[in-house]
């Protein structure tokens, strides 16, 4: 897996450090106000934000290591450090929240704790607030852009701050009321809010700890497995997704996807459509994405594309397939190129496995006749002593022009070049014909023409035409 881009990282430990800054800030705010006051719900805010300050400290050392690129050790890369951290913030906050809950029920029933509230502890709550409330904020925002489950585990920290201040600094202006209009039972309002804090706590801690241990676990999200496989489902080459699975690192997905495709598909068509499935992916989940490609047979597959899937499978080449229907038999007629090093018996051998792979195919009695030829596979010498065929050559040409008086798909022949490979004479040229003609009605002229220029110059051992239309 790649490094992340160097703006994605400075901009993550950026703000985790800056939420450690504002963490320490606040824990000494709040100290200060627990040693003027004595209130609980202070305490449980300092205990809070202690806890704060350990957890930012935690995230900005776990980005430093999850930030890493992939090694031999970590294959994987890093990321697990992110939701470790986010893991262990979250055992952190339930711990607080036990212990809030345990000092606010001994206040309410065995030991008596005087409060000394003031104007200056909510003004500085508010201050304290203020801060939760711009950290908070700016934390989601960053989390949210990379997706960092360590940086939104430290967003939850400071936007739980932000309920729980409030809560503390309502129990504290209700003890000061309880004081100035002598309603000693007020003096409670601040162990319950101590445990309004704890409450919040614990929610936003089993919320936040459900999640990290999901991403420990590789739980997959809800309806983001469908979501990649239906993507999947309508790109092109797909037949079906048989199987897809992913599993989290940090704000990354490895996705492995498992996907049909046509068999009679080029190993480069199958390579494309697996590119084009990575970054379909990736424009879904941050993702590193493997995508297995299964051979099957689409619904439907026409008869040739099965032949040439069958050839494909044995590793055989083919080519001028054809296939006639008559009296309820099918006839199918092919050539076969082989290794030219083969013996007859080894090519036929060949031959006949392809004939009984074919005949499987179909259920009607069908008759295969394969033509053997060598197939190329060694670049030939052109001979430089048998002197000069450019008279040949210019007589084929001649030829040529002349039979477009009996060809209406002819108009002219040109780029005559005859040469002697293997004492044999080898004769191609290019034809133009009328564009607007079917390929099979071209094809079948472009035969007739190599059979009549073999015919007329019997020393041709054989003629390639190629084809091709006037304006080309």
């Amino acid at each position: 897996m790649d490094a992340l881009p160097a703006t994605e990282t400075q901009e993550k430990r950026r703000a985790a450090l800056l939420s450690v800054g504002s963490a320490l800030l606040l824990v000494s705010l709040k100290t200060f106000l627990v040693v003027r006051t004595g209130s609980l719900g202070v305490l449980s805010e300092a205990l809070h934000s202690g806890l704060d300050l350990v957890a930012a400290i935690i995230t900005f050392l776990s980005l430093r290591v999850s930030d890493r690129p992939a090694d031999e050790r970590h294959p994987y890369g890093h990321g697990k450090f992110e939701n470790f951290s986010a893991f262990v913030e979250t055992g952190l906050l339930l711990l607080t929240a036990l212990y809030i809950i345990y000092e606010a029920f001994d206040r309410l029933f065995f030991h008596s704790v005087h409060i000394q509230p003031s104007l200056a502890a909510i003004v500085v709550l508010l201050g304290a607030l203020a801060i939760d409330i711009t950290r908070a904020r700016k934390l989601s925002q960053v989390a949210e852009k990379y997706s960092s489950e360590a940086l939104e585990a430290d967003a939850l920290h400071f936007s739980t701050d932000v309920w729980s201040t409030l809560v503390v600094i309502s129990g504290i202006g209700l003890v000061w009321a309880g004081e100035k209009w002598n309603m000693p039972w007020l003096a409670y309002a601040d162990a319950l809010a101590g445990l309004a804090v704890a409450g919040v706590i614990l929610w936003v801690g089993s919320r936040l700890g459900k999640r990290t241990l999901d991403a420990l676990l590789d739980a997959v999200p809800e309806g983001l497995q469908e979501e990649i496989a239906a993507a999947v489902r309508k790109m092109d080459g797909v037949l079906s997704v048989e199987r897809v699975r992913l599993r989290r690192a940090g704000n990354r997905y490895f996705v492995d996807a498992t996907v049909s495709v046509p068999r009679t598909a080029s190993l480069e068509q199958v390579h494309a459509w697996s590119d084009a499935i990575e970054k379909r992916v990736g424009e879904i989940v941050p993702s590193d994405t493997v995508v297995h490609a299964e051979p099957r047979a689409p619904q439907g597959e026409p008869f040739f594309d099965s032949i040439r899937a069958v050839a494909q499978r044995m590793g055989l080449s083919i080519h001028d397939l054809s296939a006639q229907q008559n009296k309820g038999q099918l006839f199918v007629e092919l050539h076969l190129e082989v290794d030219p090093h083969l013996s007859l018996k080894e090519a036929h051998g060949q031959s006949t496995e392809l004939e009984d792979a074919i005949r499987q195919l179909r259920h009607e009695p069908t008759e295969v006749n394969i033509h053997i030829e060598p197939l190329g596979t060694d670049i030939s010498l052109t001979e430089e002593s048998v002197g000069d065929l450019r008279d040949l050559g210019r007589a084929i040409e001649a030829f040529l022009h002349q039979l477009s008086a009996e060809y209406y798909e002819l108009l002219n022949a040109h780029n005559v070049r005859v040469r002697q490979v293997d004492h044999h004479i080898l004769a191609s040229c290019h034809c133009a014909m009328r564009s607007q003609l079917p390929i099979t009605q071209i094809h079948d002229v472009t035969a007739a023409l190599e059979d009549r220029v073999k015919e007329r110059f019997p020393q041709v051992y054989r003629v390639t035409i190629h084809p091709e239309p006037p304006e080309a």
